[in-house]
């Protein structure tokens, strides 16, 4: 039963992607501006567009097995340019969008009181990571840790890895963590507000990414492409990225 759901998801997959005027592949954590985006660019437009929300890891995979795609959204540069070597991302595509900051979330109240990284090594503390080898902030977290020797004891106080930085969020805001390494902007989803604390990581420990949006050589064939990437770049896209608590690169 699992290979069926499993063969069958991917069937949808790749039938929505060829039904629609455009695909998108773009990191989970990014769904709120991206659905914004995408509603904007189908009005202005007359078309459809087909966004597939994923871990960045779990997109890249999608590419190197060969799903079509016409433009690449991940949750940080590395990934694009991962794609870029492998000759999957046009070159001269490739634009800064938006910074994404990794902080520390805990539920609302801090019961466990969790103030720096160290904290998450106390024992008897339930965190949550993303899978390093799942979402951005999987990775991210990994190195940021890693880098200050303490990636080893916050494993093992680890009680889940999850394969998107949203489901972070809710081990968090349901208390079944006491604190997770997430995306900054996620906090401030209205949906979010007054369910957690964010505890912020010094910059000097931190690994604050850039979001970058590139098209594809699939997508290359597709005039769509580079109009969308236009579209969630241009002046009025990134007010949409600040609106949901994005910080624009620097122009």
């Amino acid at each position: 039963m699992r290979y069926l759901i499993t063969f069958l998801a991917t069937v949808l997959l790749a039938f929505n992607s060829f039904a629609a005027d455009l695909s998108v592949y773009a990191g989970a954590g990014l769904i709120k501006p991206m659905e914004e985006l995408r509603k904007n660019f189908e009005q202005e437009h007359h078309i459809s567009v087909s966004v597939h929300y994923g871990g960045s890891g779990e997109l890249f995979g999608l590419m190197a097995a060969g799903r079509p795609s016409d433009v690449f959204i991940p949750g940080a540069a590395k990934y694009t340019q991962d794609a870029l070597k492998n000759g999957w991302i046009v070159r001269e595509s490739i634009r800064d969008l938006v910074r994404h900051v990794p902080v520390i979330v805990v539920p609302a109240g801090n019961p466990a009181h969790i103030q720096t990284l160290e904290d998450l090594t106390k024992p008897g503390i339930r965190v949550a990571l993303g899978d390093p080898k799942g979402p951005a902030i999987g990775r991210v977290s990994k190195k940021l840790l890693s880098e200050a020797g303490l990636y080893e004891k916050v494993r093992a106080n680890t009680r889940v890895l999850t394969p998107t930085v949203n489901q972070l969020l809710i081990y968090v805001t349901l208390k079944q963590a006491d604190a997770a390494i997430i995306w900054e902007d996620l906090v401030s989803w209205s949906e979010n507000r007054g369910k957690a604390d964010v505890i912020r990581i010094p910059e000097a420990q931190n690994q604050i990414k850039t979001i970058p949006t590139a098209v594809t050589t699939h997508g290359k064939e597709n005039p769509l492409a580079p109009r969308f990437s236009d579209h969630i770049a241009s002046e009025a896209g990134l007010a949409i990225w600040k609106k949901w608590g994005f910080q624009p690169c620097a122009r």
